[in-house]
């Protein structure tokens, strides 16, 4: 039986729907980076070796779980289509088959990752201490993959359903769990480095676990068919296959950056990594507009609502430009107080207070980026997505590479992946301007 989707008439109204699952989203997103700032900041004052070791490895962890983040965004999409076509078991059941193919993937990833690691850590370039460092904070975090996916899986299909606020408390309960444990690992212990692999995989796996069984008690309520289904988890892999090109367009500019900021020494990587986690923060929180919009548009095309699915789109732009604005300044000028969480390093911390007022700079344009990309996301535009991504990859190398030629440094860096954002801007706001990405009905 068909479920209506009301449409709202006013920009107030198109505000509230927004709103309502932007914030519970963004207190979600921006969980995840304060996990990982807290991680630096505990591992930062062990020694900058280890920091920057840490940095290799959240790099290199960021790869493979930013590859595979399909598994949440297209999980969003489809089940918010299905849903606005009025069918929750077809959207559950959807949902149940990205599960499966999570669990899979990540033990896939994580075998392959336990065989390769001395290459792929050998392939930054760092010095001993700081290999070390990276390899034994990865040989553990690895076991986490499956339960990072699965996890991505289960906040994707309730975020489709229009929950945003469950996976909300899954991720709080997990950074308290998470930080204590860490806490007690890395200093009570004194299991140093270690330490926090071991706290960050228990408390992951706990988390994935719990919101995975939520996920099914739905489903099954729903009368969803749960088992396994081999042509259904090969759908939901095929589907995903533009936005892990997306993705890895994303993940290699990422890349990138990090080696070229490995080239300046311990100093500048353990910049790199405090500034990344800083970004990542600014990133995950304005992601929320880009959440919603995935939830949001998905289920007006499903209805084949087009005309609020456009409206609703030219509303998150705004939000997410003004928000960018607000959210890019306060974290520059409130640098001086926070950054000695950090490492005690005086060097760093003089290069971590300039980056980030370029970084204020980037954050408006990144505002207007993450709501196209998670409207078109949403819009099941997974083919322009993986294109525009590439253009704007092949605009930044050349600048990329010429900062690591120059040794111009890492403030050049930064700006230059300024220029990776203005290319991803310009590309997704010429395909917003166009119809051809609203397409409508349960499946795309």
């Amino acid at each position: 039986m068909s479920e209506p989707v009301a449409s709202p008439t006013t920009r107030r109204a198109l505000d509230r729907e927004i709103l309502a699952l932007a914030l519970p989203a963004f207190a979600t997103l921006v969980s995840e980076p304060l996990l990982l700032m807290a991680d630096s900041a505990f591992i930062g004052h062990l020694g900058t070796s280890q920091l920057a070791g840490f940095g290799i490895a959240s790099n290199v962890l960021g790869i493979l779980i930013g590859l595979c983040i399909f598994l949440a965004y297209g999980t969003t999409g489809t089940v918010a289509r299905r849903l606005g076509a009025g069918d929750r078991a077809a959207a559950l059941a959807g949902g149940f088959n990205g599960l499966v193919l999570a669990v899979g993937l990540g033990a896939l990833l994580c075998l392959g990752l336990q065989l390769v690691l001395p290459q792929v850590i050998g392939a930054y370039g760092v010095t001993p201490d700081v290999a070390r460092a990276a390899s034994s904070y990865l040989r553990i975090a690895a076991f986490g993959l499956p339960s990072i996916l699965l996890l991505l899986a289960s906040t994707g299909v309730l975020r489709g359903l229009q929950d945003t606020r469950t996976p909300l408390y899954v991720a709080v309960a997990t950074n308290v769990v998470n930080i204590g444990l860490n806490f007690t690992l890395v200093y009570g212990l004194r299991l140093g480095i270690i330490g926090s692999a071991l706290g960050t995989l228990a408390a992951q796996s706990a988390a994935a676990l719990f919101l995975a069984s939520v996920v099914v008690r739905r489903a099954r309520s729903a009368g969803a068919h749960l088992r396994f289904h081999p042509a259904g988890v090969l759908s939901a892999a095929r589907s995903g296959v533009w936005l892990v090109a997306r993705t890895a367009t994303l993940q290699v500019a990422i890349t990138l950056t990090t080696v070229v900021a490995a080239t300046g020494g311990a100093v500048a990587l353990g910049a790199h990594q405090v500034i990344n986690s800083l970004w990542s923060l600014l990133a995950f929180a304005l992601d929320a507009i880009a959440i919603a919009g995935q939830a949001i548009v998905g289920r007006y095309l499903g209805a084949g609502e087009v005309t609020v699915g456009r409206a609703i789109t030219r509303r998150m732009v705004g939000w997410g430009l003004v928000c960018g604005a607000v959210f890019g300044l306060v974290v520059a000028a409130t640098a001086p107080l926070y950054v000695g969480v950090f490492t005690a390093d005086a060097d760093v911390q003089r290069l971590v207070r300039t980056i980030m007022w370029v970084t204020a700079v980037i954050t408006p344009v990144s505002g207007i980026v993450f709501v196209l990309d998670g409207v078109l996301i949403g819009a099941g535009d997974g083919r322009y997505l993986a294109l525009a991504g590439l253009i704007a990859l092949l605009a930044y190398a050349p600048l990329a590479l010429t900062v690591d030629v120059l040794h111009a440094g890492l403030v050049w860096l930064w700006a230059a992946y300024g220029a990776f954002m203005i290319a991803r801007m310009l590309t997704l706001l010429l395909r917003a301007r166009g119809r051809r990405w609203m397409r409508v009905g349960a499946e795309v």
